[in-house]
C-alpha cells in the first residue's frame, strides 16, 4: 500500500517550508518517528519524522525546492508494516506534529542509520588535495558512510562555498563539525595566487542554472530573508513609525558588572550590559504600558499586555531572528543574564523553533556588537516598541561641573505613534537612562 506524508502545517500560520536535505531515499527502509528531512520556514529549520514505517517510494520534492503546506512531500510503500510484530495496531502511537509528526513506538531513540552514498563522478583537485587521499574514493566506487555531523547553519554555510562536509568530516574526525572547521578546510585549499579563488569556493560549473555569472551572484529570496522583508515592508508601512535618541552615561553600570564579574558566586552567570538594560526596559514597561500594547485593527481596540515577552534581535547564518525570552518581567538581573546566554546559544545553533519566535510584546536590538552607536530600528509587526542599544564608548563628558572620560551609550527607541505619543516615549526612555546611569534608581521602579 502507498501512503503519502504531506507536508504538515508547522505552526504559526506559515504557508510553505523550503526542503533543505532530505536524509532518506527511494528504496530506505525507515522506522517510525526516524528523521526524514530537515525543512527551513519562515522562522526556523525544522526535522520532519515519518508518520510510517516502510520503504520509501518517491520523494516528490528536491533539496532546495518550496513546497506548500498540504502538498505532497512523500511517499511510502508500508504493505510490510501490518505484519510487523512490534506491536498491535490498537497501541502503535498516533501522530503529533501537528497532525501529521510521529510519537515513538517506544522509549529508545530511533539509531541514526548509514546511508549509502555514491561517490560524486567529478572530484574537485583542490579540494581533494587538502584531505587525506583515502578520504576521496575513486568515481566508480559506492561507499557506505555516515552523515557528517553538523548543525543546519554549518550545512548551509557548506553549501554556499561548493564545500563538500564529508571531506571536512576526513579532516576534523567524529566530531560536529563547525563553522571555523569549513573554514579552515577552504582555507587549506586555497591557491597560493592570491588572484586564483579556492576551488572549494568557486561558483558550481552549472552556474547558469543559478543565474550566477562572473559579475554577479544571484540568490533566491527565500526562509528567514523572505520572510524578515515581508515583516519589515508590512511593518514600514502600516504602523507610523517615530524614533527618539538617548545618550547615556553608563560607568555606574560598567562598574556594577565588573564588580559582579569578581563575585565567585555569580562565577557560573554571564552578566553583562544587555542583561542590565533587559531588566531595566522590563521595569519602565511597567510604567509606560503603550510600549507593551498591540494595535489590533480588525477588532477596533488596543491591546495592553500584563506581561513582558522580551524579543532579542539576533543574528544568524541563516538572518535575522528574534527570539523571546517569555514573562521577562519576572526574571532576576542572574535569571535574565542566562536566559540571554540560552537563547544566543540556541540561535547560533540552528536550533530556534518556531514557538520560540511567536509574539514578543516589546523588543531589544544590539547594534552596539557591530560597532553602532545608533540607529532607526523598524517595529517588530504586532509589537509598538523597540530598543537599539549602541556601543559603549570612553568619551569627554561633563560630570559634576567638570569634564571627565566617562562610559556612554546611545539608546534609540522607535515606537509606534497610534499608540505611544512623545511624552510616553520620552518618558519611558529616561526611565531605562535613569537604571544605567544610576542602577540604585531600579530599587523605586515596579
Amino acid at each position: 500500500m502507498i501512503a503519502e506524508f504531506r507536508l504538515p502545517d508547522l505552526g504559526e500560520g506559515l504557508t510553505e517550508a523550503e526542503v533543505v536535505q532530505w536524509l532518506v531515499a527511494p528504496g530506505d527502509t525507515v522506522a517510525l518517528n526516524q528523521t526524514l528531512a530537515e525543512v527551513e520556514t519562515a522562522k526556523a529549520v525544522v526535522e520532519l519524522p515519518s508518520p510510517y514505517e516502510g520503504t520509501v517510494s518517491t520523494l516528490h520534492a528536491e533539496a532546495g525546492e518550496t513546497v506548500a503546506v498540504g502538498a505532497p512531500l512523500i511517499a511510502f510503500d508500508v504493505e510490510g508494516a501490518e505484519e510487523a510484530p512490534s506491536a498491535p495496531a490498537e497501541e502503535k502511537a498516533q501522530p503529533n506534529l501537528v497532525g501529521y509528526g510521529a510519537a515513538p513506538a517506544s522509549g529508545g531513540r530511533p539509531a541514526r542509520r548509514a546511508r549509502r552514498v555514491a561517490s560524486p563522478p567529478v572530484a574537485d583537485t583542490a579540494v581533494l588535495e587538502a584531505a587525506p587521499h583515502d578520504a576521496s574514493p575513486a568515481a566508480s566506487v559506492e561507499v557506505v558512510r555516515e552523515r557528517p555531523r553538523s548543525t543546519p547553519p554549518v550545512r548551509a554555510y557548506a553549501k554556499r562555498l561548493g564545500v563538500d562536509l564529508a571531506l571536512v568530516s576526513a579532516v576534523v574526525g567524529d566530531r560536529v563539525i563547525t563553522r571555523d572547521d569549513v573554514d579552515s578546510f577552504v582555507g587549506g585549499a586555497a591557491s597560493s595566487d592570491p588572484d586564483v579563488i579556492p576551488s572549494a569556493t568557486r561558483a558550481p560549473a552549472d552556474a547558469s542554472a543559478l543565474g550566477a555569472t562572473d559579475r554577479e551572484l544571484r540568490i533566491p529570496i527565500r526562509g528567514v530573508r523572505k520572510h524578515t522583508a515581508a515583516a519589515m515592508v508590512q511593518s514600514a508601512f502600516t504602523a507610523p513609525h517615530v524614533t527618539v535618541f538617548h545618550t547615556v552615561d553608563v560607568t555606574a553600570t560598567m562598574d556594577l558588572l565588573a564588580s559582579l564579574k569578581e563575585d565567585r558566586s555569580l562565577a557560573q552567570h554571564r552578566i553583562g550590559p544587555l542583561a542590565v538594560i533587559a531588566k531595566a526596559v522590563c521595569l519602565a514597561l511597567g510604567r509606560a504600558p503603550g510600549l507593551n500594547s498591540h494595535w489590533d485593527e480588525d477588532a477596533g481596540e488596543i491591546v495592553q499586555y500584563g506581561f513582558v515577552d522580551l524579543g532579542i534581535a539576533a543574528a544568524t547564518d541563516r538572518g535575522l531572528i528574534v527570539p523571546n525570552i517569555r514573562d521577562a518581567e519576572r526574571l532576576t538581573l542572574t535569571e535574565l543574564a542566562d536566559a540571554l546566554k540560552g537563547l544566543a546559544e540556541t540561535a547560533r545553533a540552528g536550533k530556534t523553533t518556531p514557538a520560540d519566535l511567536a509574539g514578543g510584546t516589546f523588543s531589544i536590538s544590539n547594534i552596539g556588537v557591530f560597532g553602532v552607536d545608533a540607529g532607526t530600528p523598524i517595529l517588530p509587526p504586532g509589537q509598538s516598541g523597540i530598543l537599539a542599544v549602541g556601543a559603549v564608548r570612553r568619551q569627554p563628558w561633563e560630570y559634576r561641573g567638570e569634564i571627565a572620560l566617562r562610559q556612554l551609550m546611545t539608546l534609540s527607541l522607535s515606537f509606534d505613534h497610534r499608540l505611544v505619543d512623545g511624552a510616553e516615549g520620552a518618558r519611558f526612555l529616561k526611565d531605562v537612562a535613569d537604571v544605567l546611569e544610576e542602577p540604585g534608581r531600579a530599587m523605586l521602579l515596579r
